[in-house]
């Protein structure tokens, strides 16, 4: 027989309408559970923030079972009534066939895409500029070089964000502002950010701690993970594991995450500082560092590079050693084919080869 008709269920804003993973890049993945309420807050900020309106045409280029592609972007184009053409991956080959075609106003790329995309001829890159309106990078820290070289080929600065799977977006850049390298911005509206020390107190503009925010896209936990649920929260405010410091105007500059600092003779080392001046230098395309067990300082800075073969990575050493404080500088730089990532390029460093320096 034919069957009932369906009832119209009421789901509250407070249900839980997406389970995200985490990435898993210092250890076990858990799974954020994120509310309407929290997708549809963290779309009205960036529709707000970046002026994502009907006229806009969004190029999708990001896996959906990420917060990127589908709170970010899937959740925009729903609330923006904007145009969207969405593929099932990202492809340099095809991409500039995409950006001719569709005619995109909007893109939102991780690091690695963006570095692709600097290998298309100058002439393209001109005609993908002339018609974006905005290019938006996250999910990965956005190497300065990279930064300065897009904007020399396509006539645009990137706009960085961070945000993380069980937060959405926190903070942005300004859409009509500097964009300075390193940077990721503001908080967005009805977010609440604070810097603090390792006794929860907040700290002074410039000094460095762990980020903890609240707010309307935090989720509300861990999907069958009290624990962690429990761990991760105090006083309702949410403790990223990020580390990060506010310039006196309340700009977030992030230095990495708290599980990676390594603490050499007593001095903290933040390997994001050591990662930057490595890929300043020619032929270095990529890198990372982590701290290797030594007896005397307890820890050492070790870096993984992948590099050209003609770099010498004794002569590596001595440029890194002429840019930062001895204690900063790698024991031991380790030439690797190419650092672990997963889907969305986020460096996954327990994954890479173990080396003694």
């Amino acid at each position: 027989g034919a069957r009932p008709a369906a009832g119209r269920v009421a789901i509250g804003g407070d249900a839980p309408a997406a389970i995200v993973y985490t990435s898993g890049t210092t250890g076990r993945s858990k799974g954020a559970v994120l509310s309407h309420h929290n997708l549809a807050a963290n779309a009205a900020n960036l529709a707000a923030a970046w002026r994502i309106t009907s006229s806009d045409r969004y190029l999708a280029v990001l896996p959906l079972f990420h917060v990127h592609g589908l709170g970010n972007g899937v959740c925009s184009w729903l609330l923006s009534g904007c145009r969207m053409r969405l593929v099932e991956r990202f492809d340099i080959a095809r991409a500039p066939a995409w950006f001719h075609d569709f005619r995109p106003t909007l893109f939102f790329g991780v690091p690695t895409i963006y570095v692709r995309l600097l290998e298309l001829p100058a002439a393209a890159a001109r005609e993908i500029g002339a018609q974006m309106r905005l290019f938006v990078s996250g999910s990965a820290p956005l190497p300065a070089h990279v930064l300065e070289a897009f904007q020399d080929r396509f006539g645009h600065v990137i706009l960085e964000r961070y945000g993380m799977s069980e937060t959405l977006m926190l903070t942005s850049n300004l859409l009509a502002g500097e964009r300075r390298a390193g940077a990721v911005g503001y908080p967005l509206p009805g977010i609440s950010l604070e810097v603090r020390d390792e006794h929860g107190s907040p700290v002074n503009a410039g000094a460095v701690g762990q980020v903890w925010v609240r707010g309307p896209s935090v989720f509300s936990g861990y999907w069958n993970d009290p624990g962690a649920t429990a761990a991760a929260f105090r006083d309702g405010w949410f403790a990223t594991g990020d580390l990060g410091e506010l310039d006196a105007g309340g700009c977030l500059t992030l230095r990495g995450r708290a599980t990676e600092l390594i603490i050499s003779g007593g001095f903290n080392v933040y390997p994001r500082e050591i990662e930057e001046v490595l890929l300043e230098q020619p032929g270095v395309r990529e890198a990372a560092v982590v701290g290797a067990p030594d007896e005397r300082r307890g820890e050492v800075p070790l870096a993984y590079v992948v590099a050209d073969e003609t770099v010498d990575l004794d002569r590596l050493r001595e440029r890194c050693g002429r840019a930062l404080a001895s204690f900063k500088v790698p024991r031991a730089i380790v030439r690797v084919r190419a650092l672990p990532r997963n889907a969305m390029g986020k460096l996954q460093k327990h994954l890479l080869p173990p080396a003694a320096p």
